[in-house]
């Protein structure tokens, strides 16, 4: 721990047995999960080191919160649900105060859980706060439009957004905290109540928000338990009682869950899946810039993003110049701790390096040579990023995302060779091209806009800005995230329609003036 800057130390192990059910945080007393981090075992002698311990729940547990999340919605009766706009709006004004309080130590916890370095790990907190900031914004503007009634055809209507029911939220381990909070928050704001299970890595850096949770909303409406996925979601599902699945994670996992609840058809899915993103570099594409793009594209936190560059596909015109450049920037990356600031840091799963290690050997091979003279070197920890070339359709590394630093490059002569396999490839989410003549590159965006959903022109892809739509084609993506499509994702157009004659006209005044229906009403919240 001596090289470990002492703002940043842990001194002790985090004993976290706490979980939040019902509008109480209680104490658990049962058999706990061990959390370690790799950062310091970079070398055969090293172990991960033991940094804190979680409750490991049972699926008991998770059937209270189940029940404690479907008696506070109460079949739409709940406080919540039907709680002013003004109000949910106040408890989620709350809880970003309070959770700002708690930025240093989760920060902190990022760093040690999963590895991200320490810009990246601020960048998380402050994105996501700025998100819960956006989103409450959102809302005010959705509700606003709300509030004047319709007449069409004699039919006089008053149309919002209404909430879905009883959410169950399964965030990812390389976002734990900023794309958790983007199924949670616009779920929570639109009147849902909710069952949130934290990932398997980054769990102890929830822990700190157990009290604002608690301290923010009703009781029931956030419910926080901890264990292993497959003991906590499968009771959960099977009940049948879930009427939305919010998961960021694998397509596998999704498709699971999906098998266990007995109505399907009553089971809304918000998914963020995996994707396997090309970078398609042309001839005339800007070789110095494209290669720095690419390097943070494939490499940023390690390649371990869902919108991390994946595959590059390479003109042949520009292939020995583009991967001349591209490995030599790629051996001179740094390998370091998260305080460092360095793009590579250690691997958080223990299990990650050898798995990285077998797709090098796997498209070796079968034909494929490690073009960078540091690529593949391993540690306990870690692998170095391998950039790996020619790649062929037949590899290992070309039909799964690696979700890892190792970098498959296929050459091309025509366009029609990386369109053909993006159409037939079973994810769909964004592409990079890279390249100046605008006669090759309309028709080339016009193909690929419908084969993705996001088209990213000489620069890597990316999630944000947060208020464009983030989504996917095929195994990529179920709905749309975004600061305004989230909330439609958690919500459902609902609407009180009358006939256009005067009996109807003065009841709908009567309750306006009085106030006696928190839906029925034309004033909105500044």
């Amino acid at each position: 721990m001596n090289t470990v800057p002492k703002e940043f130390q842990i001194n002790n192990v985090i004993n976290h047995n706490e979980y939040l059910i019902d509008g109480e945080i209680c104490k658990w007393n049962g058999k706990q999960t061990q959390v370690f981090s790799t950062l310091l075992c970079d070398s055969d002698d090293k172990e991960p080191l033991l940094i804190g311990n979680t409750p490991e729940m049972s699926g008991d547990y998770a059937l209270k919160a189940l029940e404690s999340a479907h008696s506070a919605f109460n079949y739409g009766q709940g406080v919540w649900p039907t709680m002013k706009v003004y109000e949910r709006i106040k408890c989620m004004e709350s809880f970003v105060i309070k959770m700002m309080t708690k930025r240093e130590e989760i920060v902190k916890l990022l760093m040690w859980e999963i590895g991200k370095n320490l810009n990246d790990s601020r960048k998380e907190f402050d994105r996501t706060v700025d998100y819960i900031n956006d989103t409450i914004l959102e809302y005010k503007r959705i509700d606003r439009k709300g509030a004047t009634f319709q007449n069409k055809s004699g039919v006089r209507a008053l149309i919002r957004r209404g909430p879905l029911g009883v959410v169950l939220c399964l965030g990812p381990y390389n976002y734990p905290l900023n794309e958790t909070f983007a199924l949670l928050i616009p779920a929570i704001i639109m009147g849902n109540t909710t069952i949130f299970k934290p990932a398997k890595h980054g769990v102890l850096l929830i822990a700190p928000l157990l009290d604002a949770f608690n301290d923010s909303f009703p009781p029931g409406v956030v419910n926080i338990v901890f264990g292993r996925g497959r003991e906590i979601a499968t009771p959960i599902m099977k009940s049948g009682k879930i009427d939305v699945l919010a998961l960021i994670g694998h397509s596998s996992s999704a498709i699971s869950l999906q098998d266990l609840h007995p109505q399907k058809n009553r089971l809304r899915l918000v998914l963020g899946l995996e994707a396997k993103n090309p970078g398609i570099i042309l001839k005339d594409a800007d070789i110095d810039s494209t290669v720095k793009e690419c390097i943070s594209g494939t490499l940023s936190f390690n390649g371990q993003r869902c919108t991390a560059l994946k595959i590059l596909y390479v003109h042949e015109d520009i292939k020995e110049e583009f991967l001349s450049k591209f490995t030599k920037a790629v051996d001179e990356l740094k390998l370091g701790l998260p305080w460092e600031n360095t793009l590579l840091t250690p691997l958080p799963e223990t299990s990650k390096p050898k798995y990285i290690s077998d797709l090098i050997d796997n498209a070796i091979e079968l034909g494929a040579k490690i073009l960078n003279k540091n690529g593949g070197k391993k540690q306990k920890n870690f692998v170095f990023p391998a950039v790996l070339y020619p790649v062929t359709n037949d590899m290992n590394v070309y039909k799964e995302e690696q979700f890892g630093p190792v970098i498959p490059v296929i050459s091309f002569k025509e366009i029609t060779t990386p369109i053909k396999d993006m159409s037939e490839s079973n994810y769909g989410q964004q592409v990079s091209i890279f390249g100046k003549d605008v006669d090759t590159l309309g028709p080339i965006i016009d193909s690929m806009v419908n084969l993705v959903c996001r088209v990213n022109l000489n620069s890597a892809c990316q999630r944000g800005p947060d208020i464009y739509p983030f989504t996917g084609r095929k195994d990529s993506a179920v709905a749309t995230l975004s600061v305004h499509d989230a909330l439609r994702s958690f919500s459902i157009r609902t609407f009180v329609a009358s006939k256009d004659n005067e009996l109807n006209r003065n009841i709908l005044r009567d309750m306006i003036d009085s106030k006696k229906s928190h839906f029925i009403r034309t004033d909105y919240y500044l």
